[in-house]
């Protein structure tokens, strides 16, 4: 599984030059795109030595993959960018080959996703500097099911990254627009000659694409800022918690202390474990 620039080809790494190069056969998501970024770095395959999976034959094209690896071939795997598997095809043929009982070796590149995290500055208001982040991805196109799923995102504290299609992106900014002035970090065209990166409020994200008519041309990450969760708050969650403790099951009790309080389901876990394992001892 080799991951490829996401636009600047100079951000490949030299160990994927190797592997491409050495390989049997090149699966990948499309072979004519493939076939010119090989070209680019002066590898040359012919056509017959490239197999394509994508989205829409990848679980009939795995099976070909397999059918190869256990005749010996050794065979690489790349998307159109980035890394295969997140939000690109390469998930379901990674795990019919571990199924089959081969080896699935990835090799680490260039993603958006993390292009942009280390753009953005990840700080909560307040000044609470917050490292995790959730994958989002892609929200659902139909409009119902994207504004319910935002509507999900307003709960959550930490960081969320998201990926969107320039037909889409606008749609998805007035989405946005409800979570007011928390911050999203918006990246375009990341690593390519026009790289736009901007940080603004939720509610003025659909004025930012506006105020430009290239600004929704091209690929975009986008970055929910966390926000902070007052002290007091926590003390409260904690609270409820112990009481929910004292008379259910801890899944249960965090689950119902999460939708009680809004505190992070993770964080009351962990919260969780360390009152279960006061209690222990103190026993």
């Amino acid at each position: 599984m080799v991951a490829t620039p996401i636009g600047n080809l100079a951000d490949v790494t030299l160990r994927a030059l190797h592997v491409l190069d050495i390989v049997d056969v090149i699966a990948c998501e499309d072979t004519r795109h493939t076939q010119g970024m090989l070209r680019a770095y002066g590898i040359d395959r012919p056509g017959a030595r490239l197999l394509a999976v994508h989205q829409h034959n990848e679980a009939e094209a795995a099976q070909a993959v397999v059918a190869r690896l256990a005749q010996g071939e050794r065979i690489a795997y790349v998307s159109d960018a980035g890394t295969p598997g997140v939000s690109d095809p390469g998930a379901r043929l990674a795990a019919a080959v571990r199924a089959a009982g081969h080896r699935v070796l990835p090799l680490p590149g260039a993603s958006s996703v993390v292009t942009l995290v280390q753009a953005a500055g990840l700080v909560a208001d307040g000044g609470d500097e917050r490292s995790a982040f959730v994958f989002a991805g892609f929200l659902p196109s139909k409009a119902g099911e994207r504004d319910a799923a935002v509507a999900e995102l307003a709960h959550e504290t930490r960081s969320v990254v998201l990926l969107e299609a320039p037909h889409r992106i606008e749609a998805l900014a007035r989405a946005l627009g409800v979570l007011g002035e928390r911050r999203i970090t918006v990246g375009r065209e990341l690593t390519k000659q026009f790289e736009e990166i901007a940080t603004v409020a939720a509610a003025a994200l659909a004025d930012w694409f506006a105020a430009g008519r290239d600004r929704t041309r091209g690929e975009f990450a986008l970055v929910l800022h966390p926000v902070a969760v007052a002290a007091d708050d926590g003390a409260e969650a904690e609270r409820v918690l112990r009481l929910l403790l004292a008379e259910l099951p801890l899944k249960t009790a965090v689950k119902l202390a999460a939708e009680i309080s809004g505190a992070p389901r993770n964080a009351l876990y962990d919260t969780a474990l360390r009152l279960r394992s006061e209690a222990e001892r103190a026993d």
